[in-house]
């Protein structure tokens, strides 16, 4: 009896559910090592987008999330760079055309423009971008010589670049933001209660006028 037994145990196959799961469970243990690989010394990523003709790239810890370009109202008063404040789930945005920041050339928005909303120091904000290219990872060995990414103004954000597939990044400090050399007091600084009270003026005018 103990021998049909066991021979019925070994001859008796996992049902489909059982054979799922042990997917599931190699899957997990295969991708569980790639976090570490990424995090490990050496290695570094970030989230990749174009400016103009620049390529750059931006440390996750500076970015928040990533955006459809919402709604956004004008600020009155505000630089050209300086598109107004939006609205995004209760939270007031500051929202700025970061390539017009930088070489004074507005960009083109178009269908499914993007924008990144960076952690600082006053309260998130967000910048508008050409082009997304989402994750990037680079470890020392891409490490490269800066060769224009520095340029102009954006010597005061790009410090350090990396060389992938051919493609050169510049690495933008976004934390550098709230700090740049300005005569005027950037906009995205303003007190948030300023912010509040112009997009509630803002909304009056328009429904006065509908």
């Amino acid at each position: 009896m103990a021998k049909s037994s066991h021979s019925s145990q070994q001859n008796k196959r996992p049902g489909p559910f059982a054979t799922l799961l042990d997917y599931e469970e190699r899957s997990l243990a295969h991708v569980a090592g790639r976090p570490e690989m990424v995090e490990a010394p050496g290695h570094w990523r970030g989230v990749g987008f174009r400016l103009g003709q620049r390529r750059l790239v931006s440390s996750f810890d500076e970015v928040v999330e990533i955006l459809p370009l919402p709604p956004v109202t004008p600020v009155p008063g505000a630089h050209a760079w300086m598109l107004g404040v939006a609205n995004v789930r209760g939270s007031l945005l500051p929202v700025v055309d970061l390539k017009q920041f930088l070489e004074g050339e507005r960009t083109v928005v178009h269908e499914g423009q993007r924008c990144l909303v960076v952690r600082q120091s006053g309260g998130n904000v967000a910048v508008i971008i050409d082009e997304l290219f989402g994750q990037r990872t680079f470890n020392d060995s891409h490490r490269t010589e800066l060769a224009g990414e520095n340029d102009g103004r954006y010597g005061h954000f790009v410090g350090q670049a990396y060389r992938l597939s051919e493609q050169t990044w510049g690495v933008f400090n976004m934390s550098l933001l709230t700090r740049t050399p300005n005569s005027a007091r950037p906009p995205h600084k303003w007190p948030l209660y300023v912010l509040q009270m112009l997009v509630f003026k803002q909304g009056l005018r328009s429904s006065h006028e509908h």
